[in-house]
């Protein structure tokens, strides 16, 4: 029996190993172990974590992740994955897999509406939208653990006065401490990226670095400001606020979106007329 059972594990290991990266999921599996082993240090799993890994491929992530004990939910879009990590992981009863797309996922309802912590290959093509999707969790989301194009992570760190300084830069530190850990060389995947990626770490804040009138005003305010962002503030906002609101706001009108801080930004949201203001969500009767 135990020498059936280790010839099944072994099968479904060679299985998940043969799987050949599909384009239209763009789908770069990681195989360097020293990578691997650096990124679970990292993460540092314990037996008391919810963890939900989003991507997981060949589960080279997933492996150490479900040796730790942890209760691991794991995320593939992919059917044949999805039937492959299944038949990996049968005898192991702290792993769930999920077949869906990230995008779409509830965060909440897969972990019960307890906190969680979240790990990530994410696909480079959906990284941006994938991030905001997920910060709408902040609240929940305990940390986060990503590998992303670098070009993203340096767009997340980045401050004023930088090129990479956007709407992902103000909305990512407003609602985390952003902390890059290392970067990962394109050899390290299968197959191997055109570009170098990153490991950063998100840290959800417990209280929002300066007041904005709420989480919706922010976002109006930002992506306005960044929808054009060689415009001054006068015209990006215009459709918002009066230049006169942004005087008021203590904000020069004549500068651009790019040289704003974050508390600059919290200022404009407050400024916001409240007719112009998001409204807020109705919620069902039961």
């Amino acid at each position: 029996m135990v020498l059936h059972w280790l010839h099944s594990v072994c099968a479904d290991e060679a299985r998940l190993m043969k799987h050949q990266p599909r384009k239209r999921f763009a789908q770069n599996f990681l195989h360097d172990q020293q990578v691997i082993d650096r990124i679970i240090a990292s993460i540092a799993p314990q037996p008391t974590d919810l963890l939900i890994e989003i991507g997981p491929g060949r589960a080279a992530l997933t492996k150490p992740l479900v040796a730790s004990g942890a209760e691991l939910h794991v995320l593939e879009i992919d059917r044949d994955l999805v039937a492959q990590l299944e038949k990996k992981f049968a005898h192991n009863s702290n792993i769930t897999v999920h077949q869906c797309d990230a995008l779409q996922a509830d965060f909440s309802g897969i972990a019960g509406n307890r906190p969680f912590r979240l790990i990530g290959n994410l696909p480079y093509n959906i990284s941006t939208p994938l991030i905001f999707h997920l910060l709408r969790w902040h609240e929940l989301v305990i940390d986060m653990h990503f590998m992303l194009q670098k070009e993203v992570v340096d767009r997340m760190a980045s401050g004023p006065g930088s090129k990479a300084y956007g709407r992902l830069s103000v909305m990512t530190q407003f609602l985390c401490d952003v902390t890059p850990l290392f970067d990962v060389q394109p050899e390290s995947f299968t197959p191997a990226p055109r570009v170098c990626s990153s490991i950063v770490r998100l840290q959800p804040l417990r209280t929002p670095p300066f007041e904005s009138g709420s989480d919706k005003s922010l976002q109006q305010v930002v992506a306005a400001a960044f929808c054009q962002r060689r415009k001054t503030l006068r015209n990006s906002l215009r459709n918002l606020l009066r230049a006169e609101q942004i005087v008021a706001a203590g904000i020069d009108p004549g500068q651009r979106a790019e040289q704003l801080s974050l508390s600059q930004f919290a200022a404009l949201a407050r400024a916001l007329p409240y007719d112009t203001r998001p409204a807020p969500s109705k919620r069902r009767s039961k």
